[in-house]
């Protein structure tokens, strides 16, 4: 059974913010990943990452958008509704 630094088993949830706007068609590139427009000028990417390596393969990819990065925030799964 795969542990994450959480300590609960499986992938950990993430929501990283960034300042820009980044269009939805970009969420193929992020692996899953949903984007999320703020009304403030942000965009919200959320969704699980599987392992530190994957969070820093998407970190890559974000820096390469040039898009600055604001926060980085491993938070709770969302409850199934």
């Amino acid at each position: 059974m795969d542990t994450t630094a959480s300590g609960r088993s499986g992938p950990d949830h993430y929501e990283i913010r960034l300042r820009g706007r980044l269009d939805r068609r970009w969420e193929p590139w992020f692996d899953g990943m949903t984007l999320t427009a703020g009304a403030d000028g942000t965009t919200v990417l959320s969704g699980s990452v599987v392992d530190q390596a994957a969070l820093h393969g998407l970190l890559a990819r974000l820096r390469d958008l040039g898009l600055p990065l604001l926060s980085v925030r491993q938070v709770e799964p969302e409850e199934p509704r």
